[in-house]
């Protein structure tokens, strides 16, 4: 049996009291005690990431142990208070199993960067919070024109200063690199009204979360926030994957 993660991930009380394994929707109750935002989906994904090892019956339901509950548990708090990724969690947890003694990470600051290794290689420091229009060109190796053109099209926007954030840095960046390869704006539209689209759907599920009374619970939805566009963009890049695949000979 898997041990229960320790260092900001104790007991909860969100076992049964009985000692036996319970169904999902009971799982559900009890980890809703202290994590309202929790869904059955959610813990479906926690355990396809192999966080969590239901035992099943002959007809193929899910049981869980209150080691299993408290499993859970843990590992939504890691997400909740220490802004943890997954993978980090699954590490920690893999420590505890082979008898290690470990520490959490001390409890982080949410990052600007919804989505993790947007820096480049090399990049010591992120850029600067605002750049001017010079800033940027330069940044991007590009004139004047093509900026003109990237704005023209929506791809990139000054704030109302006319100042440009460390996002518009990137973006003019990777829309000048792809305009080598002979991808026009006009091309790139399509792609950004698709990130608009799953930022949407991002904003859906986390938006109840940034109304909640709990401040936790509050705090907690930026870093659902970016564990879901790091999921989605994931799934694009999958996607474009298994296209070009079979496309290409």
């Amino acid at each position: 049996m898997r041990p229960t993660p320790k260092g900001g991930a104790g007991s909860s009380g969100a076992a049964s009291s009985d000692g036996k394994p319970v169904s999902i929707g009971t799982v559900l109750t009890l980890l809703r005690e202290e994590f309202p935002e929790v869904t059955i989906s959610k813990i479906r994904f926690l355990e396809a990431e192999g966080l969590v090892e239901p035992e099943r019956t002959p007809s193929g339901y899910r049981k869980f142990t209150p080691a299993d509950v408290e499993r859970l548990a843990g590992v939504l708090r890691m997400q909740r208070d220490h802004y943890l990724p997954l993978k980090v969690i699954r590490e920690h947890l893999d420590a505890l199993e082979r008898g290690e003694q470990v520490q959490l990470p001390a409890q982080a600051t949410a990052s600007r960067d919804l989505v993790p290794g947007m820096r480049e290689a090399g990049e010591d420091r992120a850029p600067a919070a605002r750049v001017g229009r010079e800033e940027l060109l330069e940044a991007a190796e590009a004139d004047e024109a093509a900026l003109a053109d990237w704005e023209a099209y929506g791809l990139v926007a000054p704030d109302a200063d006319g100042s440009y954030g460390s996002e518009a840095v990137t973006v003019a960046k990777l829309v000048a690199e792809l305009g080598r390869f002979g991808l026009e704006p006009r091309h790139l539209r399509a792609v950004k009204a698709a990130a608009e689209r799953e930022a949407g759907l991002v904003e859906q599920v986390v938006a109840p979360l940034r109304r909640h009374r709990n401040p936790q619970t509050r705090a907690h939805a930026e870093a659902t926030a970016r564990e879901l566009a790091t999921l989605s963009v994931r799934l694009h890049a999958a996607w474009v994957q298994t296209v070009l695949k079979v496309r290409l000979p």
